[in-house]
C-alpha cells in the first residue's frame, strides 16, 4: 500500500496483525543477518546487559503482514562439522533434518530423544525497525534496519495488541502514529539471556507524526519477502547432502544407523517438531544473535 493508504487503513490493523499471528500460531541458505548491514542488533556489555529502544515498522507496499517467521537449525555433527541451514518447514516444504527428528523421537528412546531436541528447529521474527536509542552506538539512532528477535519478544507483540484488562487499550505497535517504542532491556540470568524486563512505552506519533519525515522513514523500509522465497532457500537434496556430510553417515541412513555416533545430549528444556506441531522455544536459548554468529563462522571456516 501507497503512504497514504497505510494512513487511511490503520484504524483496522490491529485485528488483522492479531488474526494473522494467531494463524501462524496455531498447531499446524544460511541466516541473512550475518555479514548483512541491513540488520541491527542491541550490544552488551561484559556482564551481559543491554539497553536499547527500537520503533517497529509497518510493512512495505505489496507486503501483508510487518513481520516475517522462519525456522533454522544449527548444530554440530559427530564428524565435527556444522549444520548451519534455514529450514525449509518454514516455506511449508518437507526437510530432511525436521524428518530425522522424528525418527528419533518415535523410537522411543531417551538418548533419541535428546538428540532431536539437540536439533531442534529455531523460531525467528524479522520485521522493520527504527532505532530510537542505542548507547553503544549512537549512529544507528534514526536509521531503518532489519531487526531479527525470538518468541519472547513477540509475545510482548501481542500482549499490546491484544491485552488481557479491561483497563488496557490495544496498541498495534507498528503504527506510525499510534504504536509505541519499544525499551530492549537484556540481562544475564543463571547464564542465559533474558528480555524478560523489555516493555513498550506509552503510545505516540513516531517523529511527533510528522507527515514528511514519515514518508521518508516508509521509503527506506526492507522488503521481508525474500526470507520466504523458496528460490532463497536450499532444495531438499541439497541440504540432505549437507545433513549427511554432518552426520557422517552414507545417503539413506535412517536413525538407527547413526545413533551410534550421534552425541549425547542431557538438555531437556525442548521438545522438537515431532513431539509437537509447535516447537516451544525459551528466549533463555533463544540467544540466537550469537550463537547463530558462532555456528556461521565455524561453519564458513
Amino acid at each position: 500500500m501507497s503512504f497514504a493508504n497505510l494512513k487511511s487503513s490503520r484504524g483496522s490493523s490491529i485485528d488483522k496483525l492479531v488474526k494473522a499471528a494467531e494463524a501462524v500460531s496455531s498447531p499446524k541458505s544460511e541466516s541473512k543477518g550475518y555479514g548483512d548491514d541491513r540488520f541491527w542488533a542491541p550490544q552488551r556489555d561484559k556482564a551481559g546487559n543491554g539497553y536499547a529502544v527500537i520503533r517497529f515498522l509497518p510493512q512495505k507496499e505489496g507486503e501483508d503482514l510487518p513481520w516475517v517467521r522462519y525456522w533454522d537449525h544449527g548444530f554440530k555433527g559427530p564428524t565435527g562439522l556444522w549444520y548451519i541451514e534455514n529450514s525449509l518447514t518454514s516455506v511449508g516444504q518437507q526437510d530432511p533434518v525436521s524428518e530425522m527428528n522424528s525418527e528419533l523421537w518415535n523410537t522411543g528412546r531417551d538418548e533419541d530423544k535428546a538428540t532431536a531436541r539437540d536439533r531442534k528447529r529455531r523460531l525467528h521474527y524479522v520485521s522493520n525497525i527504527m532505532v530510537v536509542s542505542d548507547p553503544s552506538n549512537p549512529e544507528n539512532e534514526g536509521k531503518v534496519f532489519l531487526y531479527k528477535f525470538g518468541k519472547k519478544i513477540f509475545d510482548k507483540i501481542m500482549d499490546v495488541m491484544q491485552p488481557q484488562f479491561e483497563d488496557e487499550q490495544p496498541v498495534n505497535p507498528y503504527d506510525f502514529w499510534e504504536g509505541a517504542d519499544f525499551k530492549i532491556k537484556i540481562r544475564k540470568v543463571e547464564g542465559w539471556v533474558n528480555y524478560d524486563k523489555s516493555e513498550f512505552a506509552a503510545p505516540t506519533a513516531l517523529h511527533g507524526g510528522d507527515e514528511g519525515m514519515l514518508e521518508d522513514v516508509y521509503g527506506q523500509l526492507h522488503s521481508l519477502s525474500d526470507f520466504l522465497d523458496v528460490k532463497n532457500y536450499k532444495t531438499y537434496d541439497e541440504l540432505k547432502a549437507k545433513l549427511n556430510k554432518v552426520l557422517g553417515v552414507t545417503a539413506g541412513a535412517t536413525a538407527e544407523s547413526y545413533m551410534e555416533t550421534a552425541p549425547s545430549v542431557t538438555t531437556n528444556e525442548f521438545v522438537p517438531e515431532a513431539a509437537a506441531t509447535e516447537a516451544p522455544t525459551a528466549e533463555a536459548s533463544s540467544d540466537d544473535e550469537d550463537t547463530l554468529s558462532y555456528f556461521a563462522k565455524l561453519a564458513n571456516s
